[in-house]
């Protein structure tokens, strides 16, 4: 089985490394010719196109920033759709738009290529490490077919439904979790203005019904302990996908206002400069509009609450 992959920063090259490691050939593309100097190394072969990729390739894999990265890999005299054979397959492990999605699935239809939305949810660590969660959406078959490569690189490589199914559950997934922060930083930020110190209120909270469940502790990491350069995962990113998941609500006529809100801080973070930074640094606001000090606790104590709760 041929392989090409294109896009190999923080989440692309970790993929990329796991499916090289499979032992089937593979064929890399990205817009920084040395970010795939350590592939090249390791036996995979440059491509100076897109199209070369896809003539190369029996599976297309992507890993792009943003959907117009996407359809901008796809378009043009060197870019994929020229270079596809018939009967090629091609996975977007992109957080991609809805409507976009389903544009490049009709498209290729047309030259009988088979498109599938497969979002990945994990970070560059689980990129790296094959604990990986692709949500994918296209025809079954094909999926089925195909599902011995993609074990390669994630754990939990799960067929959705229809094209489109891997979108609507990464954006609902991604708008879901950052609302969660949101409100995890506004109440704890109410908590610490109130006389609360940070560290005893973080382990009061995770030993309540929701705590026990752990829907708190994406915040460990960064935000609680004021460490948010560099970042996991960019605002910037964040605020892309947040965006689509409200897109996706205004399309389907649902309701979301809590995460209407929660977009306005990620757009008022990016605004202020913050977009490299951790997608957390918008939690930052919380704390400023209370008028208190930015919270921070001490990573080491940190360790010992959650150990004890």
């Amino acid at each position: 089985m041929k392989i090409g992959f294109i896009g190999l920063g923080l989440m692309g090259r970790g993929m990329a490394a796991n499916l090289l490691g499979s032992g089937n050939p593979l064929v890399v593309h990205d817009l920084r010719p040395a970010s795939a100097a350590p592939l090249l190394e390791q036996g995979a072969t440059w491509a100076e196109t897109p199209a070369q990729v896809a003539a190369s390739s029996d599976i297309v894999f992507t890993s792009l920033p943003r959907p117009a990265d996407v359809e901008a890999v796809m378009q043009g005299a060197h870019g994929l759709a020229a270079g596809f054979n018939e009967g090629c397959v091609w996975f977007d492990l992109s957080t991609n738009s809805l409507a976009v999605v389903r544009a490049i699935h009709a498209r290729l239809a047309e030259i009988r290529v088979h498109f599938f939305d497969a979002p990945v949810s994990g970070g560059p660590a689980g990129a790296a490490s094959g604990k990986l969660a692709i949500w994918i959406g296209g025809d079954r078959a094909v999926f089925e077919s195909a599902e011995p490569v993609l074990r390669h690189m994630a754990d939990r490589a799960r067929y959705v439904g229809a094209i489109g199914a891997g979108t609507i559950s990464k954006l609902v997934h991604n708008t879901m979790s950052a609302t969660i922060n949101h409100a995890v930083a506004e109440m704890m930020t109410v908590g610490v203005k109130a006389g609360m110190d940070p560290l005893e209120l973080y382990e009061a909270i995770r030993s309540g019904a929701m705590g026990r469940i752990r829907a708190f502790d994406h915040v460990q990491s960064r935000w609680l302990v004021d460490n948010l350069d560099p970042p996991t995962f960019a605002l910037e990113l964040l605020h892309k996908d947040v965006s689509l998941g409200v897109e996706l609500a205004r399309m389907v006529d649902a309701p979301a206002p809590l995460a209407n809100a929660m977009l306005d801080d990620l757009t008022e973070a990016v605004n202020r400069g913050w977009g490299r930074r951790d997608a957390q640094s918008a939690l930052l606001l919380k704390q400023e509009r209370a008028g208190i000090a930015a919270i921070k606790v001490s990573p080491d104590e940190l360790k010992q609450v959650v150990g004890r709760t």
